[in-house]
């Protein structure tokens, strides 16, 4: 059950390849963007760390504006492996987190975001893939993408749930503001 739970404590958010040439690819990029941005603001208010890649920048082009504003710090992880895992800076920087828990949210589903989760797996990290915060640009790919993560181990969840399990409870200045974006 431990693998179902996340915290403040515990958890990390790694975005993977929203970027400005493979997110004009996405039909759902705007939703997805938008959920990416509602679990940003969160880890921002909790002090969650928030790792982001982009899988060859000169060819699909930086973070998409409107992640890379609402980051705290925009330091992104370059790579060409499409297992985030297999960047020497990626698993740097997620050992440096010490958090065993990992919500990925990304481009796409059945690529970058199912390779890199099956590599927190090996890693021993509980990956929690946010269905509604990541994309392919076909959606049966989307679907068989999830489908493969549930089966190999991964908690597919929703922005909703992520954000009400870091929170926790309601009542708190962070509880009320995630309540009014998320309306």
């Amino acid at each position: 059950m431990n693998n179902f739970t996340l915290s403040r404590e515990d958890t990390v958010i790694v975005v993977v390849d929203i970027q400005d040439r493979l997110a004009a690819a996405m039909p759902k990029r705007q939703k997805v963007i938008d959920n990416c941005l509602h679990i940003i603001e969160l880890a921002k208010m909790l002090d969650i760390p928030v790792l982001v890649t982009e899988q060859y920048p000169k060819g699909l082009g930086p973070t998409v504006a409107e992640i890379r504003e609402a980051l705290p710090v925009y330091k992104p992880i370059e790579k060409v492996a499409f297992n985030c895992c297999d960047a020497p800076d990626f698993s740097a920087e997620l050992k440096q987190a010490c958090r065993p828990k990992v919500v990925v949210v990304g481009m796409e589903t059945h690529i970058c975001v199912l390779q890199t989760t099956l590599g927190l797996i090996q890693e021993g990290y509980g990956p929690h893939i946010v269905s509604d915060a990541v994309c392919s640009r076909v959606d049966h790919n989307w679907r068989v993408g999830l489908e493969f993560l549930r089966d190999a181990g991964a908690a597919i969840t929703c922005t909703e749930t992520v954000l009400f399990q870091l929170l926790g409870a309601a009542g708190t200045e962070e509880f009320k503001a995630i309540s009014k974006r998320i309306k």
